[in-house]
């Protein structure tokens, strides 16, 4: 199979928690966030440079991972709880927000589509900010308003990886769970 030309479209957003452990991270199986909207992914890290004998001697990159926006139709409520510490009332059924809430990070998998196959992408170790509270009257027409929610995503602690992706020469089995487990190269 040949490498895509383009990209388009945002489908099968997941999310895992994770711990660690004496430098072990261990990641939870994956759970489908539905209704992806939109992904930007802005690079975090400045172009390190410096001059000598009056010209640019020396640059270099400084990758930190992103910031990140996803554009959601709804944060889904064991999101909420999950990863922004949002509490559920088991009795009344109500969920909180509170100021001492604390989240937790987690792994993003999705994937864009392709001219060829979709691009599937995990980013190992994100640490996502409350959501933006929108909402707009009905009018003539009902306009849904989704959610959105900002992140960094940061080089993991373990080994730096910050994000990895899938290519035309993934082997199918590798492809085809990429939602099963967070992809961990094995025996590393």
């Amino acid at each position: 199979m040949s490498e895509n030309k383009v990209q388009y479209g945002l489908k099968n957003v997941h999310y895992a928690t994770y711990t660690v452990n004496a430098g072990v991270i261990t990641y939870t199986t994956p759970v489908k966030i539905p209704g992806g909207v939109s992904l930007t992914l802005n690079p975090r890290g400045e172009l390190v440079e410096f001059y000598a004998d009056d010209m640019l001697y020396y640059s270099a990159s400084n990758n930190q991972g992103y910031d990140g926006t996803l554009s959601i139709a709804a944060i889904n409520q064991q999101f909420a709880i999950d990863c922004l510490g949002e509490e559920l009332d088991e009795t009344d059924g109500v969920l909180t927000e509170k100021s001492s809430g604390k989240g937790k990070p987690f792994a993003l998998l999705f994937e864009f589509d392709g001219d060829q196959k979709a691009t599937r992408h995990v980013l190992y170790s994100c640490t996502a900010n409350r959501p933006n509270v929108t909402g707009n009257t009905k009018t003539n027409t009902a306009e849904p308003q989704p959610s959105e929610l900002t992140f960094v995503a940061s080089p993991r602690e373990t080994d730096l990886a910050v994000k990895t992706k899938t290519t035309a020469t993934t082997t199918e089995g590798i492809y085809n769970a990429w939602y099963s487990s967070v992809y961990e190269k094995a025996g590393a």
